[in-house]
């Protein structure tokens, strides 16, 4: 587990600053979607877990108390802090944690939120003990992460984004996460899933790819079936095959809500 997390560790110190600056990851409607779902009174005590380019903690800091925007590696927190200079953010802080062992007290929090960073997660099940851990009875956790479907369609999803980012470890199904969800007493109030286009060339160069693992996303995407050409919405620079131009994907928001 230890070299899964120091793959993430590698990948987003290399690739903090384009999280930050990212059109698709800072203004996406789930955003506010996510902030309409939690309705937060305006004196809640936040934890954004992964924050990456803080996005979720810049929407979220109008509305409640204050904010802790943690992340496993330093350096994209640097980046992160910088930003939170910049949007002049003054009730956020940023803090070292890794997600499946968090470094604050039980009931610690009114408000847990996690956006699009489970699937580098290796052990899943230990980041959901965690949130349950950390949350105020009564208290909100908000997750939106890629959900996949079971069998073949999955594992390809799963194969490609693996090959673009080495630190990818898997997307769940939406079912599973429910699963987890539910198993460490926290009731789903609400799970809404939406598609998200993702520009081949902005989705590679985000992350960084290498020439060889761009070769073999390539060849991936022009040997998909049919179905999965229609599932993922495959787009080619010619009419059936050749350059990738883009390709979608589902996102699943979940709205849970600790027992007590």
């Amino acid at each position: 587990m230890g070299e899964a997390k120091n793959l993430v560790r590698k990948q987003f110190a290399a690739a903090g600053d384009a999280y930050v600056r990212s059109a698709g990851h800072a203004s996406a409607a789930d955003l506010q979607r996510m902030v309409d779902l939690a309705s937060p009174a305006g004196d809640e005590v936040m934890l954004d877990i992964a924050t990456g380019g803080g996005h979720v903690a810049r929407v979220f800091s109008p509305h409640v108390a204050r904010v802790i925007a943690s992340d496993l590696t330093p350096e994209i927190l640097s980046h992160a802090r910088e930003a939170f200079h910049e949007w002049e953010l003054t009730n956020v802080e940023v803090a070292l944690a890794d997600a499946e062992k968090l470094p604050f007290d039980d009931v610690s929090f009114d408000l847990v939120t996690c956006r699009i960073a489970p699937h580098h997660f290796p052990e899943p099940e230990k980041f959901i003990a965690e949130v349950a851990r950390v949350l105020k009875p009564g208290g909100q956790f908000l997750l939106i992460d890629s959900t996949v479907p079971e069998g073949d369609d999955g594992a390809f999803f799963n194969r490609i984004e693996a090959i673009r980012d080495p630190s990818h470890i898997r997307s769940l199904t939406k079912e599973a996460w429910i699963s987890l969800i539910e198993q460490h007493g926290l009731r789903i109030n609400h799970a809404e899933s939406f598609r998200k286009r993702h520009d081949f060339q902005d989705w590679v160069t985000r992350s960084r790819t290498s020439e060889a693992s761009l070769a073999e996303l390539e060849r991936l995407f022009n040997s998909a079936t049919p179905a999965q050409r229609k599932l993922f919405e495959i787009e080619f620079a010619g009419k059936d095959e050749g350059s990738v131009v883009g390709f979608a994907d589902t996102k699943t928001l979940f709205h849970a809500v600790a027992g007590g």
